[in-house]
């Protein structure tokens, strides 16, 4: 997977390790697991666990080679909007705005993150099934591209532009049907039944019928500027092809919305939801291997796709938006947990505990989402035991089954692969357990990125009546 040799012109400088699991992160001479040009086992050392590693590198490569798989495929414009909600880092963002992407915001605070961070609001689309006044205000002051998901929504965004005196972009966010994918299982954390039941059930996206009407009522408001038609079809499948039916079926409402309306979407936002994969297994189940379509494969569908449509309707060749989050950000990052406690219930089951836990993984638990687990001072030792990786939670906290490791003992270091989306972005504090500290990599030099969370962080946010002071202390 390291494909290193196409990307050596764009500036980047790519390490050589004896094993590589990304460009970027690989197992170093030493045996021990390394990102970029530092040392896991030493970043451990210097900045405790748990302890999120990511790669600049990575990152920029990663944008790098999907950004330029759809340029390649497709001759109209295409903007590639990260999606913030998979990795909301400040850090991050400053990266993918040096790299020039957009964003994809979800909320008020993804916004005014995106906005701080300097990205340039034409490059940003506000999502969200119930936006309120406050962040549509923001919107509307800086800019940015609305992507209208109920019907209400517009009489708010016209009262903001009118309110504040600017025009305004929007898009409508659609609900497919999906007939083509009816047959299709989807991934089973997003419900029951097949793809398009899901995305049906789903409380995202308008009607049809719902759609005309407002593009029909945009018409008339002179502040607002109808861009685009949207569709994000999630992490339902990891085929080239399904993607693909999503785009023709978006080119087809297209044609049928000028045909009643007049209005021709100038561009198409075919959402985010790609996915990317490991010879060692990711995401739910662990389905997503290197069997998962690559981006090339993706752009290469979705393109022809869009292409083929927009002849068939006599449509002009829209630009395209894709909010691309995991496919970028998933590989850029490992999780470092020291391990504790080793406990063998002989014949039967042997677990290892480590300091990290599902609430640092959570998608562990609500997607069954496997992450890649290495003995990162142990690297290149034979995996001879079979064992569970678990967390100190009161919960059964199981970070891997069954998984094939060295032997381990108190003291040794753990590494998740791949954890560089929905992690920090999703973290939870049940047991009152702190958020970790984020470092990112380059080369040979390493930044703390999120301060570690301190017990006084945690407490500062509680209060106590004084009548419960009164009712415990007094007369002790």
């Amino acid at each position: 997977m390291n494909d290193a040799a196409a990307y050596r012109a764009t500036g980047l400088r790519y390490p050589r390790f004896k094993k590589h699991f990304t460009e970027f992160i690989g197992i170093g001479d030493n045996g021990h697991l390394w990102v970029d040009g530092l040392d896991t086992v030493a970043l451990a050392e210097r900045y405790g666990t748990p302890l999120f590693v990511t790669s600049e590198n990575q990152f920029r490569h990663n944008y790098r080679k999907f950004r330029d798989a759809f340029q390649k495929h497709y001759p109209g414009t295409v903007e590639i909007l990260f999606a913030n909600k998979s990795n909301n880092g400040l850090a991050v963002r400053y990266i993918m705005n040096q790299e020039g992407a957009g964003g994809d915001a979800f909320g008020h605070n993804e916004l005014y993150l995106a906005l701080f961070s300097g990205v340039d609001p034409k490059k940003l689309v506000l999502n969200g099934s119930n936006k309120g006044v406050k962040e549509i205000e923001m919107a509307v002051a800086n800019g940015v591209c609305i992507n209208i998901d109920a019907m209400d929504e517009l009489d708010l965004i016209e009262a903001a532009a009118n309110r504040l005196g600017r025009d305004v972009d929007v898009g409508i966010r659609v609900k497919l049907l999906l007939e083509a994918l009816a047959s299709r299982p989807g991934a089973a954390f997003h419900g029951v039944g097949t793809i398009a039941a899901q995305a049906r059930s789903h409380k995202w996206g308008m009607t049809f019928d719902q759609t005309v009407e407002l593009v029909r009522r945009i018409q008339g408001m002179p502040r607002l500027k109808l861009k685009e038609l949207s569709y994000h079809l999630s992490r339902m499948d990891n085929k080239a092809d399904d993607f693909a039916i999503m785009a023709r079926d978006l080119v087809d409402w297209s044609a049928q919305i000028r045909d009643k309306t007049g209005w021709t979407p100038p561009y198409l936002d075919l959402g985010g939801g790609w996915a990317w994969g490991r010879p060692e297994g990711h995401g739910p189940g662990g389905v997503d291997t290197d069997e998962v379509a690559s981006f090339d494969a993706y752009a290469s569908a979705v393109s022809a796709a869009v292409q083929e449509q927009c002849k068939k309707h006599s449509l002009p060749l829209p630009g395209l938006k894709i909010e691309p989050g995991r496919a970028i950000a998933a590989s850029t990052t490992v999780t470092l947990g020291r391990v504790g406690a080793v406990k063998e219930w002989p014949g039967v089951k042997k677990w290892v505990n480590v300091d990290c836990s599902t609430n640092h993984l959570i998608r562990v638990i609500i997607a069954h989402w496997h992450y890649h687990i290495v003995a990162a001072n142990k690297a290149d030792v034979p995996a001879t035991e079979s064992v569970s990786i678990v967390g100190p939670l009161c919960s059964q906290d199981e970070i891997g089954q069954a998984r094939k490791l060295p032997p381990l003992v108190r003291g040794d270091l753990v590494a998740m692969l791949d954890t560089g989306s929905y992690a920090e972005s999703t973290g939870a504090r049940f047991n009152a357990e702190l958020m970790p500290a984020t470092v990112i990599v380059n080369g040979d030099a390493v930044d703390v990125t999120t301060e570690r969370e301190r017990i006084s962080d945690v407490i500062g946010r509680y209060r106590v009546p004084p009548r419960l002071i009164a009712g415990s202390f007094a007369g002790s």
